[in-house]
């Protein structure tokens, strides 16, 4: 029987195989995801810097309360258009996407696809 445990460290494993290939750049940030149970997270991240240059989640003030339950695709749209308008205004279209290790499907896949149409490419 596979436990949760044994799950989340197969993620670890792919998550690292993808970061040995990816990198984010000033001009090209890498878009990480991260996805709880109850919340998702997305950031933008400089990894020659070391730096996030814009995140957005489901707890942030503009999107708290808008929805009972932060770990769903609604949810996850949601974030992927603020992580995608705070891209904008930071200057950034284009991005290097880094799903974290998770199937691309579901919640993943709904905020890479709001942030694609709220104007970020990758």
């Amino acid at each position: 029987m596979i436990t949760k445990g044994d799950k989340n460290k197969a993620r670890q494993k792919r998550h690292l195989r993808v970061r040995k290939k990816i990198e984010g750049t000033q001009a090209r940030p890498r878009l990480n995801i991260f996805r709880s149970s109850k919340h998702m997270y997305a950031q933008l991240i400089d990894d020659v810097n070391g730096v996030t240059i814009a995140a957005a989640s489901t707890q942030d003030k503009e999107l708290k309360g808008q929805f009972e339950n932060g770990g769903n695709t609604e949810a996850a749209q949601k974030v992927g258009a603020l992580v995608a308008q705070r891209a904008k205004e930071k200057g950034i279209n284009q991005v290097v996407f880094d799903r974290g290790g998770y199937l691309y499907h579901g919640r993943v896949q709904a905020l890479a696809d709001a942030a694609r149409e709220a104007g970020l490419e990758f």
